[in-house]
Protein backbone atom coordinates (compact mmCIF):
# COMPACT_ATOMS: atom_id res chain seq x y z
CA UNK A 1 0.00 0.00 0.00
CA UNK A 2 1.46 3.36 -1.03
CA UNK A 3 1.23 6.44 1.14
CA UNK A 4 -1.48 7.90 -1.11
CA UNK A 5 -3.61 4.80 -0.49
CA UNK A 6 -3.17 4.88 3.29
CA UNK A 7 -6.39 6.39 4.72
CA UNK A 8 -4.65 7.90 7.75
CA UNK A 9 -2.10 9.69 5.53
CA UNK A 10 -4.82 10.91 3.17
CA UNK A 11 -6.92 12.16 6.09
CA UNK A 12 -3.91 13.90 7.67
CA UNK A 13 -3.04 15.62 4.39
CA UNK A 14 -6.63 16.75 3.96
CA UNK A 15 -6.66 17.99 7.57
CA UNK A 16 -3.49 20.00 6.88
CA UNK A 17 -5.00 21.41 3.67
CA UNK A 18 -8.16 22.52 5.46
CA UNK A 19 -6.02 23.93 8.26
CA UNK A 20 -3.84 25.84 5.80
CA UNK A 21 -6.87 27.39 4.15
CA UNK A 22 -8.37 28.28 7.53
CA UNK A 23 -5.01 29.75 8.61
CA UNK A 24 -5.29 32.18 5.68
CA UNK A 25 -8.90 32.97 6.65
CA UNK A 26 -7.77 33.61 10.22
CA UNK A 27 -4.99 35.97 9.13
CA UNK A 28 -7.25 37.89 6.74
CA UNK A 29 -10.02 38.39 9.30
CA UNK A 30 -7.60 39.05 12.16
CA UNK A 31 -5.61 41.74 10.39
CA UNK A 32 -8.74 43.18 8.79
CA UNK A 33 -10.23 43.70 12.25
CA UNK A 34 -6.98 44.50 14.05
CA UNK A 35 -6.02 47.35 11.74
CA UNK A 36 -9.54 48.82 11.52
CA UNK A 37 -12.32 48.60 14.09
CA UNK A 38 -10.52 46.54 16.79
CA UNK A 39 -7.17 48.30 16.80
CA UNK A 40 -7.11 48.54 20.60
CA UNK A 41 -8.27 44.92 21.06
CA UNK A 42 -5.92 42.53 19.24
CA UNK A 43 -6.90 39.49 21.31
CA UNK A 44 -10.58 40.08 20.54
CA UNK A 45 -9.77 40.41 16.82
CA UNK A 46 -7.86 37.13 16.98
CA UNK A 47 -10.71 35.39 18.83
CA UNK A 48 -13.24 36.57 16.23
CA UNK A 49 -10.93 35.53 13.38
CA UNK A 50 -10.54 32.07 14.90
CA UNK A 51 -14.29 31.76 15.33
CA UNK A 52 -14.91 32.60 11.66
CA UNK A 53 -12.21 30.14 10.60
CA UNK A 54 -13.75 27.49 12.87
CA UNK A 55 -17.08 27.68 11.04
CA UNK A 56 -15.26 27.34 7.70
CA UNK A 57 -13.20 24.49 9.16
CA UNK A 58 -16.30 22.61 10.30
CA UNK A 59 -17.85 22.63 6.85
CA UNK A 60 -14.60 21.64 5.13
CA UNK A 61 -13.69 19.00 7.72
CA UNK A 62 -17.10 17.37 7.56
CA UNK A 63 -17.31 17.44 3.77
CA UNK A 64 -13.69 16.79 2.85
CA UNK A 65 -11.46 15.48 5.64
CA UNK A 66 -13.90 13.17 7.44
CA UNK A 67 -16.51 12.69 4.69
CA UNK A 68 -16.52 8.90 5.17
CA UNK A 69 -17.70 9.29 8.77
CA UNK A 70 -20.86 11.28 8.12
CA UNK A 71 -24.02 9.27 8.61
CA UNK A 72 -27.24 11.07 9.61
CA UNK A 73 -27.06 10.11 13.30
CA UNK A 74 -23.46 11.20 13.69
CA UNK A 75 -23.99 14.61 12.06
CA UNK A 76 -26.04 15.88 15.02
CA UNK A 77 -23.42 14.69 17.50
CA UNK A 78 -20.57 15.95 15.31
CA UNK A 79 -21.81 19.54 15.28
CA UNK A 80 -21.82 19.73 19.07
CA UNK A 81 -18.51 17.90 19.44
CA UNK A 82 -16.80 19.89 16.70
CA UNK A 83 -17.72 23.23 18.23
CA UNK A 84 -16.77 22.11 21.76
CA UNK A 85 -13.36 20.94 20.52
CA UNK A 86 -13.00 24.07 18.41
CA UNK A 87 -13.96 26.31 21.32
CA UNK A 88 -11.16 24.78 23.36
CA UNK A 89 -8.91 25.10 20.30
CA UNK A 90 -9.70 28.82 20.02
CA UNK A 91 -8.78 29.34 23.66
CA UNK A 92 -5.56 27.34 23.21
CA UNK A 93 -4.80 29.25 20.00
CA UNK A 94 -5.36 32.67 21.59
CA UNK A 95 -3.58 32.03 24.90
CA UNK A 96 -0.02 32.67 23.61
CA UNK A 97 -1.11 36.00 22.05
CA UNK A 98 -2.82 37.02 25.27
CA UNK A 99 0.30 36.08 27.25
CA UNK A 100 2.57 37.92 24.83
CA UNK A 101 0.55 41.12 25.02
CA UNK A 102 -0.74 41.25 28.56
CA UNK A 103 1.53 39.03 30.66
CA UNK A 104 4.89 39.79 29.04
CA UNK A 105 3.93 43.34 28.02
CA UNK A 106 5.03 43.02 24.40
CA UNK A 107 3.04 45.98 23.10
CA UNK A 108 3.54 49.65 22.40
CA UNK A 109 4.74 51.85 24.12
CA UNK A 110 6.86 49.21 25.89
CA UNK A 111 8.32 48.08 22.55
CA UNK A 112 8.27 49.34 18.97
CA UNK A 113 5.27 48.78 16.70
CA UNK A 114 7.30 46.40 14.51
CA UNK A 115 8.40 44.36 17.55
CA UNK A 116 4.79 44.29 18.80
CA UNK A 117 3.45 43.00 15.48
CA UNK A 118 6.26 40.44 15.22
CA UNK A 119 5.50 39.20 18.75
CA UNK A 120 1.78 39.09 17.95
CA UNK A 121 2.37 37.07 14.77
CA UNK A 122 4.76 34.60 16.38
CA UNK A 123 2.66 34.10 19.51
CA UNK A 124 -0.81 33.91 17.92
CA UNK A 125 -0.78 32.61 14.36
CA UNK A 126 2.44 30.60 14.72
CA UNK A 127 2.77 29.20 18.27
CA UNK A 128 -0.93 29.25 19.12
CA UNK A 129 -1.95 27.67 15.83
CA UNK A 130 0.68 24.93 16.10
CA UNK A 131 -0.41 23.93 19.60
CA UNK A 132 -4.13 24.15 18.74
CA UNK A 133 -3.62 22.16 15.52
CA UNK A 134 -2.16 19.21 17.41
CA UNK A 135 -4.99 19.37 19.94
CA UNK A 136 -7.69 19.64 17.25
CA UNK A 137 -6.30 16.74 15.20
CA UNK A 138 -6.21 14.50 18.25
CA UNK A 139 -9.64 15.53 19.60
CA UNK A 140 -11.46 15.54 16.26
CA UNK A 141 -10.03 12.17 15.28
CA UNK A 142 -10.70 10.63 18.70
CA UNK A 143 -14.05 12.13 19.74
CA UNK A 144 -15.84 13.95 16.92
CA UNK A 145 -15.11 11.83 13.84
CA UNK A 146 -14.07 8.50 15.39
CA UNK A 147 -13.61 5.34 13.43
CA UNK A 148 -16.45 2.89 13.68
CA UNK A 149 -16.13 0.47 16.55
CA UNK A 150 -16.13 -3.28 15.99
CA UNK A 151 -19.66 -3.48 17.45
CA UNK A 152 -20.97 -0.91 14.93
CA UNK A 153 -19.30 -2.81 12.09
CA UNK A 154 -20.90 -6.08 13.24
CA UNK A 155 -24.34 -4.46 13.34
CA UNK A 156 -23.86 -3.12 9.81
CA UNK A 157 -22.65 -6.49 8.54
CA UNK A 158 -25.61 -8.29 10.15
CA UNK A 159 -28.12 -5.88 8.60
Amino acid sequence: MSLRENPVVVRALRFLGVGGFCFIVTLAVNYGLKFTILEAHPTTAFLIANTVATVVSYVLSRQYTFQDRNDAYRKRIQVIGFFLVSGLGIIINSAPLYASRWVFGLHTPNISFLAQETADFISGPIIGTAIAMVFRWWALHKFVFPEETKAEEKVELAA
